[in-house]
């Protein structure tokens, strides 16, 4: 009860309301009320919509239609939401999220090992059980191969089970890593994998681009948009395990196709610095605040989304 005074005071200070949301409970519980109160107050609202579930979230919910079409703008990472948008009549504007090229520094790897990283969570839509069974192929003809698994979840007492039933040699799970101390698992690791079903943008794909580990992903949702098979990654169908093992295989296989990926995915990381990023926010935050000195609109937003 005390959350929607708090909320009226801060948003009342506001030029802008930016308002990051995710699907499901989670709309209900923070975006839903933002919304509502500044637009009560008379605040132009932003909404960020970040979540991967958003085809079936949309789908099941007019409430979240009809707020996110009362949004001034509307702003997704990737074109795979901007194309969900669209099937609902939601306009929307791309900015992509960023990556911090300076933390995640990146290293050559040569030669190439066989030393495995994911950082997914441990939930079902990032089907981390479709890794544990790629990396058993992959340890097969790997003896040494080694799996890092960077994350908390549901999943973890049945994923434990499951690495023990496959038989699986160094598995290490590592639970939850503050963000500032992540760059050290790429930086440790060889070759970045993850499996999802469902997902959007997601921020360790670029982390790993960064860091010069080369990446073999599944083609969930808005991955396809930054991986590009072949030209700076590899991609698999969703729940086939045998082709990720065998996307892992071939970047053993070819140093060359496993370095010219890294640094063709190093590249595309210039498009995901904060400076870039950073001047379409302030861009767009402008336009909703015409008139208005744009460094102070967009601390105002910030400030108070």
């Amino acid at each position: 009860l005390l959350y929607w005074p708090s909320l009226a005071r801060q948003l009342a200070r506001a030029d802008v309301v930016h308002v990051f949301s995710a699907s499901y409970f989670s709309f209900l519980l923070a975006p839903l009320p933002a919304v509502l109160v500044a637009h009560a107050l008379g605040k132009p609202v932003v909404l960020n919509y970040r979540s991967g579930e958003a085809p079936d979230h949309l789908a099941r919910s007019s409430l979240a239609r009809r707020v996110i079409k009362s949004c001034e703008l509307n702003v997704v990472p990737s074109q795979f939401l901007a194309r969900v948008f669209t099937t609902h009549g939601i306009p929307s504007t791309i900015v992509p999220n960023t990556v911090d090229v300076r933390r995640f520094d990146f290293r050559a790897r040569e030669p190439l090992l066989p030393n495995l990283l994911s950082t997914r969570n441990l939930e079902p839509m990032y089907n981390v059980a479709c890794t544990l069974r790629a990396f058993a192929l992959v340890q097969a003809r790997e003896v040494s191969a080694t799996l890092t698994l960077v994350g908390g979840g549901s999943q973890d007492a049945s994923l434990r089970q499951l690495a023990a039933s496959l038989g699986l040699r160094n598995v290490r799970f590592c639970g939850r890593v503050p963000p500032s101390e992540i760059w050290k698992a790429y930086a440790a690791a060889d070759v970045y994998v993850q499996t999802p079903d469902i997902d959007n943008m997601p921020s360790s794909v670029l982390e790993a681009f960064s860091s010069g580990t080369p990446v073999v992903s599944t083609n969930a949702g808005g991955v396809p948009a930054i991986v590009e098979d072949g030209v700076n990654g590899l991609l698999a169908a969703t729940n086939d395990h045998r082709a990720v093992a065998a996307a892992v295989l071939r970047l053993l296989d070819r140093q060359d196709l496993a370095s010219r990926l890294a640094r063709n995915a190093r590249a595309a990381c210039e498009g995901y610095t904060w400076p870039v990023v950073r001047s379409r926010w302030l861009e767009l935050y402008q336009n909703l605040r015409p008139g208005r000195d744009e460094s102070s609109v967009a601390e105002a937003a910030v400030r108070h989304a």
